[in-house]
């Protein structure tokens, strides 16, 4: 094993070293989830590179590529295999890539702490609540929940415009904390159906 950093890897060419470093990128296990990846810090990714990466990178960093190198070097490949699960899983889901991209640019979503949302969509959250409420079909569950679907691709839309055009990241975070509530909201609607359609 070499005495390069363990926080580097080489995704690319054919040696078996987890510590070796990326051909003139010298990515480390520290690098955000974007230069990771090769791509752009934007919200509209090019998911085809992203998955074509993610392969290139998990057969790199496999733990079993490395059980002739000893435990230290598995360790390390698990390291980095577990580092590149996490940010395929988040830079795969629009709602996680564009709350990671909020954070990266200063302004973290902090869902938890802030609720600040814009107005109209807080009444609209009012609305959508009370008509859950006092749904007692399925049929007119499903409805809502194509309303909310509906409202979700818009808001998608408006995040992507407001961080790779507008990069207005402010109005962004309140955007993807209304998505954040559409998301827990659509679990509710399911649990809604369960109850009122058992076999569905």
């Amino acid at each position: 094993m070499n005495s390069e950093s363990p926080e580097t890897v080489d995704a690319f060419n054919s040696s078996p070293d987890p510590s070796s470093t990326v051909p003139g990128a010298g990515l480390r296990i520290s690098s955000d989830d974007f230069t990771l990846f090769g791509l752009q810090s934007v919200f509209e990714l090019d998911r085809a590179a992203l998955d074509t990466q993610w392969r290139r990178l998990q057969a790199a960093t496999h733990p079993d590529k490395f059980a002739s190198e000893g435990v230290s070097a598995q360790r390390i490949a698990m390291q980095w295999a577990v580092r590149v699960n996490q940010a395929y899983q988040r830079l795969r889901d629009p709602l996680q890539r564009a709350a990671y991209l909020c954070a990266q640019r200063g302004v973290p979503v902090n869902a938890e702490r802030n609720t600040a949302m814009p107005t109209a969509f807080l009444m609209q959250q009012m609305a959508w609540r009370e008509a859950l409420e006092e749904a007692d079909s399925v049929a007119e569950v499903e409805r809502l929940d194509t309303d909310v679907q509906h409202q979700q691709r818009l808001l998608l839309a408006e995040v992507a415009y407001l961080l790779d055009d507008q990069e207005d990241t402010a109005a962004a975070a309140a955007q993807v904390r209304a998505l954040m509530f559409l998301a827990k909201f659509r679990q509710d609607i399911d649990r809604r159906l369960d109850t009122l359609d058992p076999t569905r």
